[in-house]
């Protein structure tokens, strides 16, 4: 979970702020509880989901870590469960860029070398000899 920054000397500290799981803003002006229908004021996407729950576990088997709840298949939409609790520091912002950066140097590995390719020379095919290698022929065609 994310922790609170030190207050200055003199004050008391200040309270974590719930974010959007997806785009990190602040949710602190909305009503509570937070109800299926409430999006997030800033990219629209659903708050009463898996994603912004405490008891989701991402990249797991089983994603709640409530044994009583069944979980949604679709974990960022707006749900029924009884068991949801908002989680402070739900956002996974970092995620996404470590999943684009491994995706892209995914890409990376398996590009195009820089320049032209090669051009593969075709290789003449011989003439058939007999029907039956012209069969084969025509029949391994079909396979390519």
């Amino acid at each position: 979970m994310a922790e609170a920054l030190p207050a200055p000397a003199g004050e008391e500290p200040a309270a974590p702020v719930l974010r959007c799981w997806n785009c990190n803003a602040s949710l602190e002006a909305l009503p509570r509880p937070i109800t299926r229908h409430m999006n997030c004021p800033q990219c629209f996407e659903d708050l009463h989901c898996c994603r912004l729950c405490r008891h989701f576990i991402d990249n797991a088997t089983n994603p709640c870590a409530d044994d009583r709840a069944e979980p949604p298949t679709h974990k960022e939409g707006a749900n029924f469960c009884d068991f949801f609790r908002p989680a402070i520091g739900s956002c996974r912002a970092g995620a996404n860029e470590r999943q684009a950066e491994a995706k892209s140097r995914l890409g990376a590995l398996f590009a195009e070398p820089a320049g032209e390719p090669e051009a593969v020379p075709k290789a003449a095919a011989p003439a058939p000899a007999t029907a039956e290698d012209d069969a084969r022929r025509r029949l391994d065609g079909l396979f390519r």
